[in-house]
């Protein structure tokens, strides 16, 4: 099954970066594509200027253009779509950062909002967004079933580790990595962690610009780099086989090993 991977420089305004996914979603679909994996904030690059007010102000729901424009391009093209889009929420001048999956009849099947927010080596998310509450169920897409994360999200093994329990055979996770200083090599080996400990498929398409450093990911389920884009903008692909999942998990079974009649014995 090809996966098409998008890796770009989003700009601040909306309806610029609208028009370059739907460009991209017609592109991948006649590249044979049955899925295209969009970065985290592609709806519009938010910089630090930019106040909460104005940001919950240009925030939409799961139901307003953006998506909707989207999902009527994934159904016209016949083929998934995960993306992103800054959600408005119930608190005022604060949005969810949240990622979705459309299937190929422009049907929204999953929307994850992002639990962890990056707080961290100088950030703030939580000044400008909103914590989601729970994690979203993994979902049979034609590519196989998905687990969502976004970005920070990666840092946290739980998480993962609770997708795979669940079902994940694949993890895709918008991402828009800060560039930073040993940023790229904690980008890289975190991917690959969670491929290998999970035996399963993580895809990881990344901002390119701006604050982020690129480096869009595709690994198996044994930690082999499939796709790094390097700093490249465009389209990549892969191919994935989801006999792999399992034949990795059967040889190493590592989500069967596990003691969890042990683990919570530890008291602190």
């Amino acid at each position: 099954m090809k996966v098409a991977i998008i890796q770009f420089k989003a700009s601040t305004k909306k309806e610029t970066n609208l028009k370059k996914i739907i460009d991209y979603i017609t592109k991948a679909a006649e590249k044979k594509a049955t899925l295209v994996a969009f970065p985290e904030f592609m709806m519009f690059y938010t910089n630090s200027s930019q106040s909460s007010k104005q940001l919950a102000t240009l925030a939409e729901t799961i139901t307003g253009n953006f998506v909707t424009s989207i999902a009527k391009c994934a159904k016209e093209n016949h083929i998934d779509v995960v993306g992103s889009f800054y959600e408005k929420s119930t608190k005022k001048d604060r949005v969810y950062d949240t990622s979705f999956i459309i299937d190929k009849n422009g049907k929204v099947i999953s929307r994850y909002r992002k639990i962890h927010l990056y707080d961290a080596l100088g950030f703030r998310e939580s000044d400008k967004m909103v914590k989601g509450s729970k994690i979203a169920k993994p979902v049979s897409t034609t590519i196989g079933k998905i687990g969502m994360m976004i970005c920070y999200d990666l840092r946290f093994p739980e998480m993962s580790r609770s997708l795979a329990v669940a079902g994940s055979e694949i993890l895709v996770v918008p991402s828009a990595w800060v560039k930073g200083n040993m940023k790229e090599e904690h980008w890289i080996t975190i991917n690959k962690t969670r491929a290998i400990e999970n035996g399963c498929y993580v895809i990881a398409p990344d901002q390119i610009g701006n604050i982020y450093c690129g480096r869009s990911l595709v690994i198996d389920p044994y930690g082999k780099i499939l796709l790094d884009m390097k700093k490249k903008q465009g389209i990549g692909y892969v191919d994935i086989e989801l006999k792999n999942v399992k034949q990795i998990r059967k040889i190493l079974p590592l989500l069967k090993n596990r003691r969890t009649d042990i683990y919570p014995t530890l008291k602190i």
